[in-house]
């Protein structure tokens, strides 16, 4: 019998549904979590706009998350990431991953890219080592903000759920 070494599901601060049940459990016996889309499907990184558009095969296009609509209602994340980063000389990237690596020791969160440039920034993150005054101010402002959109559309949620 293999043990479970580590989980892999989604967490950033744009999804954080799994901090109530998930990670307790996960603390209590010992698993890793590995975070997939840390930076909300590139949304975080502050590089897009509700004008941004995506290449037509791109599956951002199917989430109602990333409509231009809900882009432009969730800038308000981006915009507190951007805060912290020019308190840090970093990016709002930079500041979601530090963010997300400060929270339990054994989360190891793989954000995809396929540029040098990103791959070197997102590395960078972690160097960043938030205050406790800062965790607890970025997560207090960060409950105080509904996300707009569902993350999968209703027909992928349905085989999600399967």
């Amino acid at each position: 019998m293999q043990s479970v070494a580590a989980l892999q599901s989604e967490y950033s601060l744009w999804w954080r549904e799994i901090e109530a049940d998930i990670i307790p459990v996960l603390e209590e016996l010992g698993i890793g979590l590995v975070p997939y889309s840390p930076l909300g499907k590139g949304f975080l990184t502050g590089k897009m706009d509700e004008n941004t558009t995506f290449d037509k095969n791109d599956f951002r296009n199917t989430s109602p998350r990333m409509s231009s609509e809900n882009r432009k209602a969730n800038q308000i994340v981006v915009d507190l990431l951007a805060q912290f980063a020019e308190t840090r000389n970093a990016t709002p990237a930079q500041i979601a991953l530090a963010w997300l690596l400060a929270q339990k020791p054994w989360i190891v969160p793989i954000p995809g890219t396929t540029k040098i440039n990103r791959l070197e920034e997102n590395l960078d993150a972690a160097s960043i080592e938030l205050t406790i005054d800062e965790l607890l101010e970025i997560r207090a402002a960060a409950e105080k903000i509904a996300i707009q959109g569902t993350r999968y559309s209703e027909g992928a949620q349905k085989l999600i759920n399967r």
